[in-house]
């Protein structure tokens, strides 16, 4: 099985280095995310724009930033760091929220719904498909904090 990737918080990691990189803010206003969304993904190229769903990977991870972040807190911001290639999307968002306090959850969580995957056990993996926390609500998938 290949290296298992995890969650982190680490501000010096280089994926988090904004140097040359396109910035926006906006409100948290959820009526207008996928406004905001398009004002982004109009800089990407066209090879990636399509193929990525990328506007869609955007408007979610947008979304849980004014939802989950913010709190739908209109005088709260977003901030978007960007920049795009025919070859790569890098995304950084940041939210004014307390952050992700379930960091090795999740990775817990994650391991063990990987290893069932591994090892085909489809009924045990029914129990790792929507990671909850306590401030989910019925309108969460679950917490899955995917960006690559």
């Amino acid at each position: 099985m290949e290296e298992l990737k995890e969650l982190r918080s680490d501000g010096s990691d280089p994926l988090f280095d904004k140097t040359n990189m396109l910035y926006k803010e906006f409100p948290s206003d959820f009526r207008q995310i996928r406004y905001f969304t398009l004002l982004i993904v109009q800089s990407a190229p066209l090879e990636i724009k399509e193929i990525n769903l990328l506007e869609q990977q955007i408007s979610e991870v947008i979304k849980n930033a004014v939802k989950h972040g913010n709190n739908c807190d209109i005088n709260k911001k977003v901030h978007v760091w960007y920049s795009f290639s025919p070859s790569h999307a890098h995304i950084i968002v940041e939210d004014e929220g307390e952050g992700f306090k379930d960091l090795e959850k999740w990775n817990e969580f994650n391991r063990k719904r990987i290893d069932c995957l591994h090892n085909s056990n489809f009924e045990e993996l029914t129990n790792y498909v929507s990671f909850r926390t306590k401030k989910s609500d019925d309108q969460d998938g679950g917490n899955a904090l995917f960006a690559a």
